[in-house]
């Protein structure tokens, strides 16, 4: 299997390895990066390892690609995780996700990942549509994916939580009259 790099001015976005778990840690048990995230913040190393190993590794092993790690490169840091992630519960639907430390936000970091992996997801893996999921309160989250390509489609439930979320999608044909 290819391991995936993709690099932007600012990030540097690759597959996690288990030696990350210490910074997978550190934002995925911080409440704020989690709030908006319907999942519970990791309460110790060893869930950040299990998170490594039984999800992220398993997806890049299951569907060729997955969440990637996400380095800043001015700090050479692993700042959180940004990538897509295919959904065989939701029809098989590609989802783009990210996830930063707080004090990376309002940098134009999510819509910098976010556009690299909207070009990577159609010119590398041939999809034809990348969705993406919000909680309506998370009224930054729907500005990145905005600025990045993807219109409002549905207001739906997403995980059988009886929620309302957000979703948004963008075509291969929009980009690519977009980027032509």
């Amino acid at each position: 299997m290819m391991k995936t790099k993709i690099e932007t001015n600012r990030l540097l976005l690759r597959q996690f390895v288990p030696e990350d778990y210490e910074a997978v840690f550190e934002f995925a048990s911080h409440p704020e990066v989690q709030r908006y995230t319907g999942t519970a913040s990791l309460k110790s190393l060893e869930e950040a390892k299990e998170l490594i190993a039984n999800v992220w590794l398993k997806d890049y092993a299951t569907y060729g690609y997955g969440r990637l790690a996400c380095m800043y490169k001015p700090d050479n840091k692993i700042i959180g995780f940004a990538g897509l992630k295919y959904l065989p519960e939701l029809g098989g639907i590609t989802d783009l996700g990210y996830r930063f430390l707080p004090e990376y936000w309002n940098k134009g970091i999510a819509t910098e990942a976010a556009i690299a992996l909207i070009k990577y997801g159609f010119e590398s893996l041939q999809l034809e549509r990348i969705h993406a999921i919000v909680m309506p309160e998370n009224g930054a989250s729907s500005r990145v994916l905005e600025k990045a390509g993807f219109r409002y489609y549905k207001t739906d439930d997403y995980d059988g939580d009886g929620g309302s979320y957000y979703w948004y999608e963008i075509l291969k044909m929009d980009y690519e009259k977009a980027n032509c």
